[in-house]
C-alpha cells in the first residue's frame, strides 16, 4: 500500500503536470499572445481600411487635377487640330505625366483613339475606360484593369471656344502606386505589437514562476483532482494511511489509521513518541523512516501489516509515508492456502521428478526423494520382489524388498536398503497391501500391531522419536505392487487425514511409473534373454585367431546388435558384425534371423560381397513381408560387415553394407582404418558390394564394432573414431580380451543408450611347415605319383594312420580334375586342427554327389569320399574353383570320444579291405 500511495504522490505532483495540455502560466501566456495578436490584426486592418479610403481619394483629386489643367493647357487645342497631333501631344503628356507624379496623361478623340499613351504601342487603339459621361461634358472618375494594371483615372473633356467637345484627356495612378504607403506604416505597427507581446512573455514568466513553486506546476483541474483524491484518502481508502515528518511529528492520518490505532481526534501535529497506545515496535518504525514491507506490528489485538517509503525520493519535502492494513483474519485463512499450495507443488514436482526413467528402483527411490523432507521425515519403499523382476506381484505382503530408504538423518533404525522383508498380518503394511486402501497410525507408541513384527527394532523407532505413520499400497491395473511408507519424527504434527489423502495422491501418480518401469523391465528381459539365445554362447575351436568378444545390451531398450565367428574349410576362419534397424523384441528376433542366413550362406563358402548380395536379397524380402502386415514395426534395413581371414596365406578379404569400417592394430602398435568401399545397407538393393583384401601380418588386431560403441549423442563420430584409436594403440602385445576391456571402459558411459557388439581377434598365421602343395599335371599318370608324395608328407607330420584314407581321396579328386576340369591343377595339404586336401583346377563346374546304380560303371567316388572324409566341399575363386576334404587328426578323435573309447581291434579290416 505504501508503494502505490508513494506512486500515487508521485503522480499527483509530477505526472499529473505532464499530462496536462498547459499549466495556468501557459494558459494565461496563450491568452496574452492571442489579444496581441488580435490587437495588432485589428490595428492592420483598420489602417488599411483608412489608408485605402484616403489614399483612393487624394487619387482622385490628383488625376482630376492633372486631367483639367492639360485640359485647359494653351496649344492643346491648336495641337489637336494639326495633322499629327499625336507628334505634338506625345511629348507634351509624358512631360506633364513626370512633372505631375502621375502615371499617365492620355489624349483622345471623341471615339476614344489614344493620341498620347506612355506606352508608344497603346496610341490608335481605344481608351480603355468609360466615355460617355465626360462626352456629356462630366468629370468621370473610375477605376479599371488598363494596360498598366489596376488604375484609378479621371477623364475631363476639352471643349473649343463654343463650348463643343472635340477630344478627352484621362490622367490616373496605379493602385500599388497608391496602397504603398499602407506597406510604409505595417512595420510601425508589427513592432509595437511585438513589444507588448515580449512585454507580455517576461511577465507571465515571472508570474508563471511562482505559481509554479505554490501549485506544484499544477493546473486548476488537476488541484480539483488532487483535493479529491486526498478526500478520498483520507475518508474512504480502507487502508490505514500516516504521513511523518522527518522530525517525527505526524503530518496526516485518514479515518482508517485513526481507527486501526485508536488514535485520538487532535492527533495531527503530535510527536509520534507521545501518541498513546501504541505498541514500542510500531513507534520505532514510524520515528525510524526506515524502509519497510509488510512488517507484521500489534496494536492492541489486532495485527497489521506495515509498509513504510521515504516522501523525499523525487526531491519532496523530508518524512515517511506509512500504509496500514489489518490482516488479522487473513492469517488463518493465509496459513491454509499456503498449504494448501505446498501441497499443490508438492504433487506437481512429483509429476515432473517421479518416473523420468524406466527402471523400477530408480523410479522408488525418486518418489522417496520427493517426499522427504516436504511431507515427511522418512520414506521407505518396498516392492514385491517379483516386480523387480518384471514380474506379476504376490497376493499378500511376502517377500518385499526394500527398493528406497531417503530420510532427514542416516542414522536412523528402519529396515536398510534390499532386505527382504515378509510383514506379519498385523501391521499397517499387511492390512494395507491386502485391502488397497491406505492405513493411517497417528501415534507409533500407543498402537501395537506394527511392533509384533519386529518388537526390538519397534522399540528402537519409538526411542528415535519417530511418531506417526501412513502405510500407502501402489496400486495399477488392479493389483498391488508395493507399499510406501512415510514417517514423521520429532516435534513435527502426526499425519491426519488430510494428508492421508496427500499421500494416497503422491503414491498414485507414482504407481503408473513403476507399473510402466516393471513391465518395460519383463519386456527388457525377454529382449536380452532372446537377444542372448541367438549370440554365440562360446567361440568355435580354431586356430587362426586369438579371439575377445563382448556385448552389451542398453539399458533402455535392446537393438538388433550381433556377432559371429564363423570356422571355414582351410583353416579359415569368418568374422560377422552388423546391426538391425530398430529396438526390442522385433529387432532381437530378425536379428536371429539375418544370423541365421549369415551361417547358412557361409557354409557355401561364398565370398563376401556374394554374401553381402543374398543377405541384402533376403532383408528386402523380410521388409516386404513385414509392410504388408498391420504390424507398425517392419524391418527397413540392417548393416553388416563380412570378413574372412586366411592364416595359409595371411590375408582377408572383406565387405560391408552401411557398417563402419574395422580398425586394424598393427603388430608396431599403430592403429589404422582401412578404407574399405561402403556399400548400402541391407534391404535397400540395386547397388553392389565391393570387396577390399588386405595382407596382415602375424599379430594385427582386427577390431570389429557396431555404432553403439563410438557414436553418442553428446560427441560428434570422428571423436569416436579418434577415442577408439587412443585406445587401441601403443599395446600391440596386448591380449584381445584386456583390449576388450580398455576400449568399452574409455568408449562407453555408464548407462549406454545402445547395444554394444565388440569383436577383437588376433592373427596367427600357419607355420610353412605345415603346409604342402604341389602342381599337377593333367595326365591320368600323374595320380600315381602325387600319391606316393602325399603320403610321405603325411607321415612325416606323424599322421601315418590317415595316409592311406587321405591316398583314397586324393585318387579321387586328381582323377575327376584330370577328366573333367581344366588346367592349372593345383593340390595342397594342410595340417591344422584337421588335414585338410584341397584340388584345384581352372574349370567353374562343380562335381555333384549322386547315388549310383548297379549297373553304373563309374558314379561312386564322389560317395567314397563322403563316406571316408569329415566334410568335404567346393568353393569358387576367381581363377576356377577348389574341391576340399577334411580329416579329423588321431587325437583329436581320441578327445571326442573320451579316454574309454573302444580302439579297433587289432587285424580289423581297414579302409582298403571294404574299398
Amino acid at each position: 500500500m505504501a508503494d502505490r500511495f508513494a506512486g500515487f504522490r508521485r503522480l499527483s505532483l509530477r505526472s499529473l503536470v505532464s499530462r496536462s495540455p498547459r499549466s495556468v502560466a501557459g494558459q494565461v501566456f496563450l491568452l496574452q499572445v492571442a489579444v496581441v495578436v488580435l490587437l495588432v490584426a485589428f490595428s492592420v486592418f483598420a489602417l488599411v481600411l483608412q489608408s485605402g479610403r484616403d489614399t483612393n481619394a487624394e487619387a482622385k483629386r490628383r488625376s482630376i487635377a492633372v486631367a483639367e489643367t492639360f485640359a485647359h493647357s494653351p496649344g492643346v487645342q491648336e495641337a489637336l487640330a494639326a495633322p499629327d497631333p499625336s507628334k505634338v501631344l506625345q511629348p507634351l503628356t509624358e512631360a506633364a505625366r513626370k512633372v505631375a507624379g502621375v502615371d499617365f496623361i492620355v489624349v483622345m478623340d471623341t471615339e476614344g483613339i489614344r493620341y498620347t499613351h506612355p506606352l508608344p504601342s497603346r496610341i490608335g487603339k481605344r481608351f480603355v475606360g468609360t466615355i460617355e459621361p465626360s462626352l456629356a461634358g462630366k468629370v468621370y472618375t473610375e477605376s479599371v484593369n488598363g494596360p498598366l494594371g489596376r488604375e484609378v483615372q479621371a477623364t475631363v473633356p476639352i471643349k473649343d471656344d463654343d463650348g463643343k467637345v472635340i477630344a478627352l484627356v484621362s490622367a490616373g495612378l496605379k493602385v500599388k502606386n497608391v496602397t504603398h504607403q499602407v506597406a510604409r506604416q505595417l512595420p510601425i505597427i508589427l513592432g509595437a505589437g511585438a513589444g507588448a507581446l515580449v512585454l507580455a512573455t517576461g511577465g507571465t514568466a515571472l508570474v508563471g514562476r511562482r505559481l509554479r513553486r505554490q501549485t506544484h506546476s499544477l493546473a486548476p483541474d488537476e488541484m480539483t483532482r488532487m483535493y479529491d483524491h486526498h478526500d478520498t484518502v483520507l475518508h474512504s481508502v480502507r487502508e490505514g494511511v500516516l504521513i511523518v515528518a522527518d522530525d517525527g511529528r505526524l503530518l496526516l492520518a485518514n479515518d482508517e489509521a485513526r481507527r486501526l490505532l485508536e488514535l485520538p481526534p487532535d492527533v495531527e501535529g503530535r510527536l509520534v513518541s507521545e501518541l498513546p497506545g501504541l505498541d514500542p515496535e510500531t513507534v520505532e518504525l514510524l520515528v525510524s523512516g526506515r524502509e519497510a514491507t509488510d512488517e507484521v506490528h500489534f496494536a492492541g489485538d489486532r495485527l497489521l501489516a506495515v509498509n513504510q517509503r521515504p516522501t523525499d525520493p523525487d526531491g519532496g519535502p523530508k518524512g515517511s509515508v506509512v500504509t496500514l492494513r489489518d490482516s488479522t483474519e487473513l492469517q488463518a485463512v493465509t496459513g491454509r492456502a499456503e498449504t494448501a499450495r505446498e501441497r499443490l507443488k508438492l504433487l506437481y514436482d512429483a509429476g515432473l521428478c517421479i518416473g523420468t526413467t524406466l527402471d523400477v528402483k530408480d523410479t522408488a527411490e525418486q518418489l522417496a526423494q520427493v517426499a522427504v523432507p516436504r511431507f515427511a521425515d522418512f520414506v521407505t519403499v518396498d516392492l514385491a520382489d517379483a516386480v523387480l523382476r518384471g514380474e506379476e506381484p504376490a497376493p499378500t505382503a511376502t517377500g518385499m524388498r526394500r527398493s528406497a530408504v531417503e530420510g532427514i538423518r542416516s542414522d536412523h533404525p528402519l529396515y536398510e536398503m534390499g532386505r527382504l522383508i515378509d510383514f506379519v498380518p498385523s501391521t499397517p503394511q499387511a492390512r494395507s497391501y491386502g485391502s488397497g486402501h491406505s492405513e493411517l497410525v497417528t501415534d507409533l507408541a500407543a498402537a501395537t500391531g506394527w511392533q509384533a513384527q519386529d518388537p526390538v527394532r519397534a522399540q528402537k523407532i519409538i526411542d528415535y522419536g519417530i511418531h506417526s505413520l501412513v502405510a500407502a499400497p501402489i496400486q495399477a491395473r488392479g493389483a498391488v505392487l508395493g507399499m510406501v511408507n512415510f514417517w514423521r519424527c520429532g516435534d513435527h504434527e502426526p499425519f491426519d487425514e488430510e494428508e492421508l489423502s496427500l499421500a494416497e495422491e503422491l503414491v498414485a501418480r507414482a504407481a503408473v511409473s513403476i507399473d510402466n518401469a516393471r513391465r518395460y523391465t519383463r519386456e527388457h528381459a525377454m529382449a536380452v534373454t532372446l537377444q542372448r539365445s541367438l549370440l554365440p554362447r562360446a567361440l568355435p575351436e580354431q586356430n587362426a585367431l586369438d579371439i575377445a568378444y563382448r556385448y552389451l545390451p542398453a539399458q533402455a531398450n535392446v537393438s538388433g546388435d550381433w556377432f559371429d565367428v564363423i570356422p571355414l574349410p582351410g583353416g579359415r576362419v569368418a568374422l560377422a558384425v552388423g546391426d538391425v534397424v530398430g529396438h526390442g523384441l522385433h529387432a532381437a528376433a530378425t536379428m536371429g534371423r539375418l544370423r541365421t542366413a549369415v551361417h547358412n550362406f557361409s557354409t557355401l563358402d561364398l565370398p563376401p560381397d556374394e554374401l553381402l548380395s543374398h543377405l541384402d536379397d533376403l532383408v528386402g524380402r523380410i521388409d516386404q513381408d513385414e509392410t504388408g502386415t498391420e504390424s507398425p514395426e517392419h524391418v527397413v534395413g540392417a548393416t553388416c560387415l563380412y570378413a574372412i581371414y586366411d592364416p595359409v596365406t595371411r590375408r582377408c578379404v572383406m565387405a560391408r553394407a552401411g557398417h563402419l569400417a574395422p580398425a586394424l592394430v598393427h603388430p608396431d602398435g599403430t592403429v589404422t582404418f582401412p578404407d574399405l568401399p561402403g556399400g548400402p545397407p541391407l534391404g535397400l538393393g540395386g547397388m553392389p558390394f565391393q570387396t577390399e583384401e588386405l595382407e596382415l601380418a602375424d599379430g594385427t588386431q582386427l577390431v570389429l564394432y557396431t555404432d553403439g560403441l563410438i557414436e553418442d549423442r553428446s560427441r560428434d563420430l570422428d571423436v569416436g573414431m579418434e577415442l577408439l584409436r587412443e585406445a587401441l594403440a601403443g599395446h600391440p602385445e596386448r591380449p584381445p580380451e584386456e583390449s576388450c576391456r580398455e576400449v568399452l571402459a574409455a568408449l562407453l558411459p555408464k548407462r549406454p543408450k545402445d547395444d554394444v557388439a565388440l569383436l577383437i581377434a588376433r592373427t596367427r598365421g600357419l607355420s610353412p611347415d605345415r603346409i604342402a602343395d604341389w602342381d599337377v599335371a593333367a595326365d591320368p599318370a600323374a595320380v600315381a605319383g602325387m600319391r606316393e608324395a602325399v603320403t610321405e608328407k603325411i607321415e612325416e607330420w606323424g599322421l601315418a594312420e590317415l595316409a592311406f584314407s587321405m591316398e583314397l581321396i586324393l585318387s579321387e579328386l586328381i582323377t575327376n580334375a584330370i577328366r573333367y576340369a581344366s588346367e592349372p591343377i593345383h593340390v595342397r595339404l594342410i595340417h591344422d586342427r584337421t588335414l585338410t586336401c584341397e584340388v584345384s583346377d581352372g574349370s567353374s563346374t562343380s562335381p555333384h554327389l549322386r547315388y549310383a546304380a548297379t549297373t553304373d560303371e563309374g558314379g561312386r567316388g564322389l560317395f567314397l569320399v563322403s563316406q571316408i572324409a569329415e566334410r568335404w566341399g567346393t568353393r569358387y575363386t576367381p581363377h576356377g574353383k577348389v574341391i576340399w576334404a577334411e580329416q579329423a587328426l588321431p587325437n583329436v578323435l581320441l578327445d571326442e570320444a573320451g579316454p574309454d573309447a573302444a580302439l579297433p581291434e587289432e587285424g580289423a579290416p581297414g579302409p582298403d579291405g571294404p574299398a
